[in-house]
Formats: structure tokens, C-alpha cells, sequence
């Protein structure tokens, strides 16, 4: 049933250890991240294939009936694998064929503080490492393409790439505004600030994605700055790129050569342009209001973390969640799946308004 996917499987794998792949950078990393695509799905249909034998096992141990304790035992086992079984199937049918196809992309998730002042920026910090623990936990890897700090250790703007399968499809349902109520660490009276800090994800867009021309860019160095503006080298090695037909601005500079933050900020152009272009041809497609889908829209709150009250509430759910430490320190896939499962049986609703808890 699955021959033909644990072939293709072999052969990538197969693929990586020849010395032409190995030398050619662009061909290693469309194999590699074909290998990566496949890699979860193989490992769903083997277990798949070993629950499926033990099912077939049992039944023939039943279909026999010649010892009664035996059968008996195969018959409770069974009331567990064909659900298991049946479970899988639909996991590796979602895993081969995304209801989006951008859901195995890499993602660009970028946060920026809002209202709230140090207050916000610090929870920005916040949020990433929240980010950066949860994709760990999930065997992703995290790459800052650029930051912006404050004084304080918290961040205006941090701009960082998520890789591994299924990257976007999971980052998506950060996008949207996230609102923090809490004690700041620099309130003498106790009270409780309310800050916000907006999160925008956009599925990264490879060079073959979209063409950008050379004469649309406009290209500019500066000398990378620290927290508060403080010059921390004297190097142009900054990057700041203009596209002129649509006056997007991308910069970076945390990468150690000129090379390299142009190469970062190239990236996120791609995918801000390829998002744009997205985003255009759905407004023009649909007459009432677009569903934001990590498209960078942040009219709407999505999520409340209230620390007083330690909760963290999930507007488009109407639901909540206790034990905030432990979801900051990037215990949040319990959320994010229960988002997965409202958006598939059609109940996530959009954000809430400014006003609401």
C-alpha cells in the first residue's frame, strides 16, 4: 500500500550519501528537505504496518477459537489496536496531503512590542523563548535573522526562521496579537499594566516561488547597532533592502558578514512578497473579510496571558489554560492542537476586540 512512498524514501536517503549530491549545495538542500518531508510519514507507516500485523495476528487467533483464554485476550487487544490503527491512517493521510501546502515549510515568525512601552518588549523576549522552546521540543531548529533590542534585555523586533517539516503548519496559529496582563518588574505600586505584542508568520518562499528582479532592489549598508542605538561595530555589514515596486523594506544585521544578512533579509522579502501577492489574490477572490492565516493581520487579539490569575485564554477557542509557567517556557502544543482540530471541524472563531477578556 505504501510500497511506493518507503521506496522514494530509500532512494533520497540513498541519494545523500552520493558524492554529487554532497557537492552540489542547492541539490543537497532540495534532497535533504525532501528527505525531511518524508521522514515522519515513513515512521507513521511502519507502525502503521507492525499495529496492522498484530491486528491480523489477533484476528486469526480469534477466527480459530481453540483456546478460550486466548481468544478472549486477543479480543481485548484488538479493541485497542484497530482504533490505533484507524487514528494513524488519518495522521499519515494529513502528513502525505496538507489541506495546505505550505504547512511543511520552514516559517518566518516575526514579533514586534506594541503598546506597553519596556514592558512590552521585555514579554516579546518572552514570547521567543517561549517560541524557541517549543520548537525544540518539537526537533525544530531556530535561526534569528534579525533583533532589535532594548535596554532592558527585551526586544522591539526580533525577525527568526523555524526549520524542519511542518514549521509553518504549526507557527501559523501564532500569528495575531498577543496581550500580556501582568505586574511589571519596574511598577513600585503593584499594579497591573496591560501590554501587547503582535506576532506575524509567513511560510518562507524559495527563490522559485517568485522572481525578484535585480533592478527592483534598492540596496543600502550601515553599521549594526546594539541596544539603545550604541554602535557595536564599525563595519558596514548591516543590509537594508528595498523592493521599489512595492516599497517593502527588509533589514538585517546580526549576521556576522554583509553577505550573510543579505542573504537573511533576501529570505524574508521572498516570503513577505509571495505572502502580499497571497493576500491580493484572496481579497480579490472573496468579497467578505479574509481569514487571517499567518498573514501578518494583527486587528485581532488572539490570546490573553493573564499572570495574576495564572491563565492563559485562547480568544478564538473561548477557552483557557492554567500552569502559565510551564506553557512560557514552550509547553504550548496543547493548544496549538486543539486550534488544529477547531479549524478542521470549523469552529475557531476570529480574535476578540480590544475591549473583551
Amino acid at each position: 500500500m505504501f510500497e511506493e512512498i518507503k521506496n522514494k524514501f530509500a532512494q533520497l536517503e540513498a541519494d545523500l550519501a552520493r558524492p554529487e549530491i554532497i557537492n552540489d549545495q542547492k541539490n543537497l538542500q532540495k534532497t535533504s528537505k525532501a528527505y525531511a518531508e518524508l521522514k515522519l510519514a515513513v515512521a507513521m507507516i511502519e507502525k502503521w504496518e507492525k499495529l496492522s500485523a498484530q491486528i491480523k495476528a489477533n484476528e486469526a487467533i480469534c477466527a480459530a477459537n481453540e483456546d478460550k483464554e486466548l481468544v478472549e485476550m486477543s479480543a481485548e487487544e484488538l479493541k485497542e489496536l484497530k482504533p490505533a490503527a484507524e487514528k494513524l491512517m488519518t495522521l499519515i493521510a494529513d502528513e502525505l496531503h496538507p489541506a495546505n501546502p505550505n504547512d511543511k515549510k520552514d516559517a518566518i515568525v516575526e514579533i514586534r512590542a506594541g503598546t506597553g512601552g519596556d514592558e512590552s518588549a521585555l514579554f516579546a523576549a518572552e514570547l521567543f523563548r517561549m517560541y524557541a522552546r517549543w520548537a525544540e521540543n518539537m526537533g525544530l531548529k531556530i535561526e534569528i535573522a534579525t533583533s532589535s533590542q532594548n535596554g532592558l534585555g527585551g526586544y522591539k523586533e526580533i525577525i527568526f526562521v523555524v526549520h524542519g517539516s511542518g514549521a509553518y503548519g504549526n507557527f501559523k496559529y501564532e500569528a495575531g496579537t498577543h496581550r500580556v496582563q501582568r505586574v511589571p518588574e519596574t511598577e513600585k505600586a503593584g499594579r497591573i499594566h496591560t501590554s501587547a505584542v503582535t506576532v506575524a508568520v509567513l511560510p518562507e518562499a524559495e527563490e522559485i516561488d517568485l522572481e525578484i528582479k535585480p533592478n527592483e532592489l534598492r540596496i543600502d549598508t550601515f553599521c549594526s547597532s546594539g541596544p539603545g542605538g550604541q554602535s557595536v561595530n564599525t563595519t558596514y555589514s548591516a543590509i537594508r533592502i528595498t523592493h521599489l515596486p512595492t516599497g517593502l523594506i527588509v533589514s538585517c544585521q546580526d549576521q556576522k558578514s554583509q553577505h550573510q544578512n543579505k542573504e537573511k533579509a533576501m529570505m524574508v522579502l521572498r516570503s513577505r512578497l509571495l505572502q502580499k501577492m497571497e493576500d491580493e489574490q484572496r481579497a480579490k477572490e472573496m468579497s467578505e473579510r479574509r481569514e487571517m492565516v499567518g498573514s501578518g493581520d494583527r486587528s485581532e487579539k488572539i490570546r490573553t496571558y493573564n499572570f495574576p490569575q495564572d491563565r492563559i485564554t485562547d480568544h478564538r477557542l473561548k477557552q483557557s489554560w492554567h500552569s502559565i509557567d510551564r506553557i512560557m517556557d514552550g509547553e504550548i502544543s496543547l493548544i496549538v492542537e486543539t486550534l488544529k482540530q477547531a479549524e478542521k471541524a470549523g469552529t475557531m472563531t476570529g480574535g476578540a476586540d480590544e475591549d473583551s477578556d
